[in-house]
């Protein structure tokens, strides 16, 4: 039982990481300090969608999946729900390289949005009576 439960929360924090890849840029809006933690992960998803390569966390949840046997148990929530966003049925090389594509340019957006915003802010204030 533990195994599986250390699956599962592998898996949990996989989504997290993957949700941050995607939309970190949106936290850095709020936390400043964020950018130095997104960047590199983002580079990392990138880079693991454009080469095929497999996920360390994937790696692990296998491994504890594995200790965990065939318990003869229903499959867990977990299992049912998120499998199938983080492993999605056919997936290809090209729907890997349109989702490196799909996080490189939502990361660009939020990441303009934030620069916009920031210079935005450093202005003054243009109607102020002199």
């Amino acid at each position: 039982m533990f195994f599986r439960l250390a699956a599962d929360a592998v898996l949990l924090l996989h989504l997290a990481f993957v949700a941050f890849v995607v939309l970190g840029a949106a936290l850095a809006m709020r936390w400043r300090w964020v950018i130095g933690v997104h960047l590199p992960a983002a580079a990392w998803g990138f880079f693991v969608e454009v080469t095929g390569r497999i996920c360390p966390l994937t790696y692990a949840e296998n491994a504890l999946r594995a200790k965990a046997g065939q318990s003869g148990y229903e499959e867990s929530f977990i299992e049912h729900y998120l499998l199938p966003v983080i492993y999605p049925a056919g997936l290809t090389r090209e729907i890997q390289f349109g989702l490196a594509g799909a996080v490189v340019a939502i990361n660009i957006v939020l990441y303009g949005w934030l620069f916009f915003l920031r210079r935005k802010a450093r202005r003054p204030d243009e109607r102020r009576d002199t």
